[in-house]
């Protein structure tokens, strides 16, 4: 399988369970892997055949701007709805990432594979 990627993302965005983390923006980072329905691209060198990396990091800061999430875990789930149904792919890895969360730790979050590789 093909995949492409997007790395180190970042997006303020109000996230948490806490009060103050629904009234504070906080900076989080983003990293997806694609996999890619075929090997169109490759074989074309066309845009019309590829994954639009724009549309994709379009589609995912309109998508959080829109809506609200308490847990890491459902904006990571989230997100990957959103590239295997929007964007057609067969398998997306989603991880979302706090940057300085907590006194003492420089990122924490979550990691989600979704779909088939195969």
């Amino acid at each position: 399988m093909d995949i492409i990627f997007i790395n180190d993302l970042r997006l303020d965005i109000l996230i948490g369970v806490y009060d103050w983390e629904r009234k504070v923006p906080q900076t989080v980072q983003f990293d997806l892997e694609i996999g890619l329905p075929d090997r169109r691209a490759a074989q074309s060198d066309q845009l019309a055949d590829a994954m639009d990396y724009a549309a994709i990091v379009s589609r995912i800061e309109t998508s959080l701007r829109e809506n609200r999430f308490s847990l890491l875990e459902k904006v990571a789930e989230h997100i990957a709805q959103l590239v295997l149904h929007d964007f057609k792919s067969p398998w997306v890895k989603v991880s979302v990432t706090k940057l300085a969360p907590l006194r003492n730790v420089k990122r924490l979050g979550v990691t989600i594979e979704r779909g088939s590789k195969a």
